[in-house]
């Protein structure tokens, strides 16, 4: 199965590419948030992709969906888990952050979600029956200026508040996502304790 792949931008469509690994070109799906970072990228270039392999007996061709990082790859096995989403139908539904969808599903934010391409008011209530609970990670990534994900910087700081500052693990989550809601620029763990702190001064 495949997993991981590394090589040569042959071509570039709406929604897929063509990368050449090892004498052999791929086809990769990419969903839109993982497309839009490869903007950038001439044919040529070399990237490289964590891939979801889907094939199933209703769908036997094999199907790759290629991600920047594992994390996102992550997220997306979290998001077929619903009923009804297929990884298909992901692909084209993730249009937006993981750090805003996580976020949505765990405010049970409906209109949030409803905004994301093919999924209705009944899809997004089942998204977040399934899911709610489980989006704590993803909530806490966000992008740096290169565009790939952060996440260890707000697991230590998480850590720190619940090992040797006495926060209960749901306070410490609470105060974490509130200080990177207010504030988008953060980017590292001293960062982030100033906000938490300033907003606990306030």
């Amino acid at each position: 199965m495949i997993g991981y792949l590394e090589g040569t931008l042959l071509k570039k469509d709406d929604d897929s590419i063509l990368l050449l690994a090892n004498q052999v070109g791929y086809e990769v799906l990419l969903p839109a948030i993982v497309m839009e970072s490869l903007n950038t990228k001439e044919i040529g270039e070399k990237i490289s992709l964590y891939v979801y392999f889907h094939q199933t007996e209703r769908q036997p061709k094999p199907v790759l969906i290629g991600f920047n990082l594992e994390i996102e790859k992550d997220f997306f096995k979290h998001f077929i888990s619903v009923e009804a989403i297929g990884p298909l139908k992901a692909v084209k539904a993730l249009d937006s952050p993981i750090s805003d969808i996580a976020r949505a599903i765990e405010n049970r934010d409906v209109s949030r979600l409803k905004m994301l391409k093919g999924i209705g008011a009944r899809m997004a209530q089942k998204i977040i029956a399934t899911l709610e609970g489980k989006m704590d990670r993803f909530v806490l990534t966000k992008k740096n200026e290169t565009g790939a994900l952060l996440e260890d910087f707000a697991s230590q700081v998480l850590e720190v508040l619940v090992s040797q500052l006495g926060h209960k693990p749901l306070e410490a989550k609470q105060l974490v996502t509130s200080a990177m809601g207010r504030n988008s620029s953060i980017s590292t763990a001293e960062d982030l304790f100033d906000e938490i702190y300033r907003g606990e001064r306030t």
